[in-house]
């Protein structure tokens, strides 16, 4: 079960991790200065490399307002979830140019 904290130990400092003080902050220094010393330069550098988030996908979207009909729109939105894609379906089989 967990401990309730009391309003007085929020409170009260951390002596594991106090607030720093402006001398602590003019002696820090960047993690890429002094990672390579603690864990060695490939390390430091997996570490430190930006894994970017979420993988960009290959056919990228437009984000565009568009004007529709309000019964168009609610039809689409009745059907659930992906209904944007559904909408870009029908506009797709029906762009000129394009086989029917």
């Amino acid at each position: 079960m967990t401990k309730k904290i009391t309003e007085a130990q929020a409170s009260r400092a951390d002596a594991e991790n106090p607030e720093w003080t402006l001398a602590d902050f003019k002696l820090a220094r960047p993690a890429s200065e002094v990672l390579p010393a603690l864990i060695g330069e490939k390390a430091t550098q997996e570490l430190l490399r930006n894994k970017g988030g979420r993988p960009v996908k290959a056919d990228k979207k437009v984000n565009q307002t568009l004007r529709l009909d309000a019964d168009v729109l609610e039809a689409f939105r009745q059907e659930g979830k992906g209904w944007q894609s559904r909408i870009n379906d029908v506009l797709r089989q029906h762009m000129p140019g394009s086989q029917k």
